[in-house]
């Protein structure tokens, strides 16, 4: 990310992971769980992945003090048969709940080919591309979505009965990964928040306004609470299929029964994973994604000097210069996670 202000300061990693664990272990996290929570805040962070990391956590740590995150809470296994397991997260911290399902996930994988963990009663998971991430680099191609509150309308609607539920897909690829990590609105409200906070219009249209014309500015989405569908009504479509899914499968609750409680709990997760060694066509695959991603990279950008990226290729780069540089912070948000 560029600091456009002199608002953004630089804190090494070590740093924000260390406030991180202290301030987690104050709220009643274990030892154990506070350094895993703080692990994955951190490593957002360094990813550049600020809306679901560092931006996050006041909110996350307000969440635990209201009672609505429970840091000692488990997951627990409610049904299964073969590859197939439904779980329910017990409203524990989501981002330990969603580790915990794609371990399972991959282990259901290695024994059958292919597993699918369905999880229930959870919390926000905060970046669904972590997870990717994680399975791809172990081996696994790995398919998952989460469920949200309602924060879209449906394509020509006025008022929001979707969510933009996040949906993550990654493939191991050369020794890292390709990772799409997605709502199904234009924009994360995340990055629409840190569009805010840097001042910046949108790149292209991202929500409305609080009169219904689509924009691009952020403080007017943040003000109407309406994100933009992607693809217009093949997002809205793929958002509603996609909280169907996640609701029927794990048995849990879907966007209108989330939207219900006024706050964003109780959302219902899916989590799958493919174990690739189990393809006969196994030993060709790194061949088949290299042969693939040299034909995408050889695409003519329109922006002079600009490289065409895959999914996942700005991580890389991100996480190269915050690990060097430092993450960029917001110095008012800093302030407020000292002060936690």
């Amino acid at each position: 990310m560029k600091e456009n202000n002199s608002a953004f300061i630089r804190i090494q990693s070590s740093a924000l992971n260390k406030e991180f664990f202290r301030i987690l272990f104050a709220c009643g996290f274990s030892e154990e769980k506070a350094a895993a929570c703080a692990d994955v805040f951190t490593t957002n962070s360094i990813d550049g992945v600020y809306s679901h990391g560092v931006n996050r956590f006041p909110k996350f740590i307000e969440y635990v003090k209201k009672g609505w995150v429970l840091p000692d809470a488990e997951p627990v296994k409610v049904s299964g048969l073969g590859g197939m397991e439904q779980w329910n997260g017990n409203l524990g911290p989501g981002p330990l709940n969603a580790l915990e399902a794609t371990n399972r996930a991959m282990a259901l994988a290695a024994a059958n080919g292919i597993g699918c963990v369905a999880l229930s009663n959870t919390n926000h998971w905060m970046r669904g591309g972590l997870y990717g991430w994680k399975a791809a680099k172990e081996g696994f191609v790995f398919i998952g979505w989460s469920n949200t509150i309602a924060n879209m309308p449906a394509w020509q609607a006025a008022d929001n009965r979707l969510g933009n539920n996040p949906l993550v897909i990654a493939i191991p690829y050369a020794g890292e990964a390709i990772v799409l990590d997605m709502a199904m609105s234009q924009y994360s409200f995340g990055a629409i928040e840190m569009a805010t906070l840097k001042n910046e219009q949108l790149a292209v249209p991202g929500g409305y306004d609080t009169v219904g014309n689509i924009t691009t500015d952020p403080n007017e989405i943040m003000q109407s609470k309406k994100g933009l569908p992607v693809g217009y009504w093949k997002g809205a479509g793929l958002s509603l299929l996609l909280d169907m899914l996640a609701a029927l499968l794990s048995g849990g609750k879907a966007v209108h029964d989330i939207t219900r409680q006024e706050i964003e709990i109780c959302l219902s997760q899916i989590f799958i994973a493919i174990d690739t060694k189990a393809l006969s066509n196994f030993k060709s695959i790194d061949w088949l994604l290299q042969q693939i991603i040299s034909d995408y990279h050889q695409s003519e950008s329109v922006v002079a000097g600009e490289k065409i990226v895959y999914p996942g290729e700005r991580v890389l780069m991100a996480r190269k210069e915050n690990m060097e540089k430092g993450i960029p912070v917001a110095e008012n948000i800093w302030k407020a996670i000292k002060e936690l």
